[in-house]
């Protein structure tokens, strides 16, 4: 399945259907009086996060989605049929923005969480309706109102605890692969990870979801390599992993590359918690290793975790760390640790 986090869509609700002009003409009935029913309500559009899915490719295919109109009321007092709302079925994660791709309806981050999107036009009253004592045959009804149309957008932000970053060929991929049953594509060339990536990583008895996301250059806050489009990906994890390549050139530099590019992009991620690691520790010596790992040091002002993808050397120590920093998240954003402000 092809991985798609960005869709346009254009929505229409339904219409309400006329309200109906009919009078009785039965045999035997003097007075017959007006009967005409009202419209039936048009169909609302609404969106829906489902599970099992993790992609938007479906709305590639289909772009629109229209709901159906009203039937108009009918003699003997009937009122119109409703028509059949339609629902949009968007994976858990999806945002729903305004045509200016800026402006956030709706934010589906559960399962089973709807929203309405478009409203149905109401039905159109028929003649019954204005039936008075100083107006027993009204010849007039009303049309029913028209549907709300729109243009949206459905953007994807995967729903993850923990987000990997890097310079490509860091080894995220690697380390992904390693600690979960994801499959990710492994080669010794830039760019090999070209969307997202999702695996679930155990440590001790606790589970939790990891993202991959392809790898940033400097510059990719304008649009270098492949850009910073996939940050949005991890903007709702607890923890950020930043995975520096320990056999590179010039490791501090790499690190610095990264934070630039964070600083750039607008979001939330520079502020998060981060955990830097070096990887590729297995093709250093115990001296070379001290070195990068003090220079590093220095530079980030917190403390370096080494591990090997490859060889799993150091990796558990790195999903421990995960994991407590996750425990924190779920702790400040858990109801009881609000502060009760009130008094009696």
């Amino acid at each position: 399945m092809k991985f798609l986090d960005l869709a346009k869509v254009y929505i229409r609700s339904g219409s309400g259907g006329n309200g109906a002009i009919s009078f009785r003409r039965e045999k035997y009935i003097e007075y017959g009086g007006p009967d005409g029913g009202d419209g039936g309500k048009g169909g609302d559009v609404w969106a829906e996060a489902v599970d099992g899915l993790n992609t938007l490719i479906d709305f590639r295919y289909q772009q629109h989605f229209f709901a159906k109109n009203g039937q108009g009321g009918m003699g003997r007092q009937r009122t119109g049929r409703g028509g059949d709302d339609i629902v949009l079925r968007v994976p858990v994660g999806t945002e729903i923005l305004e045509e200016d791709e800026e402006t956030v309806i709706a934010d589906l981050t559960e399962v089973g969480q709807r929203v309405l999107l478009a409203s149905g036009g109401n039905g159109g009253f028929g003649n019954l309706h204005f039936k008075s004592a100083t107006n027993q045959a009204p010849r007039n009804a009303n049309p029913g109102l028209p549907g709300v149309e729109r243009t949206l957008w459905l953007r994807l932000k995967l729903i993850a605890e923990a987000g990997l970053l890097g310079l490509p060929n860091a080894g995220k991929s690697t380390f992904l692969a390693a600690t979960s049953n994801a499959r990710p594509k492994i080669a010794d060339y830039p760019f090999t990870t070209l969307h997202p990536n999702l695996g679930v990583v155990g440590i001790d008895g606790v589970e939790f979801v990891v993202a991959d996301i392809p790898g940033l250059i400097e510059g990719a806050h304008e649009g270098k390599g492949i850009g910073d489009r996939f940050l949005g990906h991890v903007e709702r994890c607890s923890v950020l992993l930043h995975v520096i390549d320990a056999t590179a050139m010039d490791p501090v530099e790499d690190y610095h590359t990264i934070l630039g590019e964070l600083a750039a992009y607008d979001g939330p991620l520079a502020s998060k918690p981060r955990i830097t690691v070096m990887n590729k520790i297995d093709a250093l010596d115990d001296e070379l290793r001290r070195e990068i790992r003090k220079t590093l040091k220095e530079a980030s002002g917190g403390p370096v975790l080494m591990m090997s993808g490859v060889s799993r050397e150091g990796v558990d120590p790195v999903l421990r760390a995960l994991r407590n920093e996750i425990d924190s998240d779920r702790l400040r954003r858990s109801p009881a640790a609000e502060p009760d402000t009130w008094s009696p």
